[in-house]
């Protein structure tokens, strides 16, 4: 099994399942399922508020890990970038992913049944087909009279039960 990046030994038992604002920020990081799609340029709709993602990946994302590049010097090259936090989940909740676990949590749903947190497998989200790896388009690629429309993807991908 690869590696996993993401810290996920010495945890609390099932801290996924307390206040998100009681987590350690260990913890809180745990909660990423490095399915990449936060990483995902979004399309927001003015009149309705709807949000897409789409195929289209930030400047710093790895493709084939489903990781940023720079994630503790993202701020200095994308400052847009969000840093999630229990604090800042509230307002930005809404553009993310709907399978994203802090997303779930902060309304009231389980964690996946193919989360990292669950299977022990960072490679679940994956299997899974939760995650785009090796499907994403750099956004340096994409020529300024594209439409990014056309790179829409449905959501969620993956089991969400």
């Amino acid at each position: 099994m690869p590696s996993d990046p993401i810290r996920r030994d010495g945890l609390r038992p099932r801290f996924w399942e307390m206040p998100l604002d009681a987590l350690t920020p260990i913890e809180w990081e745990a909660l990423c399922d490095g399915c990449g799609k936060c990483c995902l340029n979004k399309l927001e709709d003015d009149e309705t508020g709807e949000v897409a993602l789409t195929r289209i990946a930030c400047r710093l994302f790895d493709d084939s890990t489903c990781r940023c590049t720079s994630y503790e010097t993202r701020l200095s090259y994308v400052p847009e970038c969000v840093v999630l936090t229990p604090a800042s989940l509230p307002e930005v909740a809404y553009f993310m992913p709907e399978t994203c676990a802090y997303r779930r949590l902060h309304e009231g749903r389980a964690l996946p049944v193919w989360h990292p947190l669950l299977t022990g497998d960072p490679m679940s989200p994956h299997a899974a087909g939760a995650s785009l790896m090796d499907e994403t388009v750099n956004e340096t690629l994409i020529p300024e009279a594209a439409d990014w429309e056309d790179f829409v993807i449905e959501e969620p991908l993956g089991d969400t039960s």
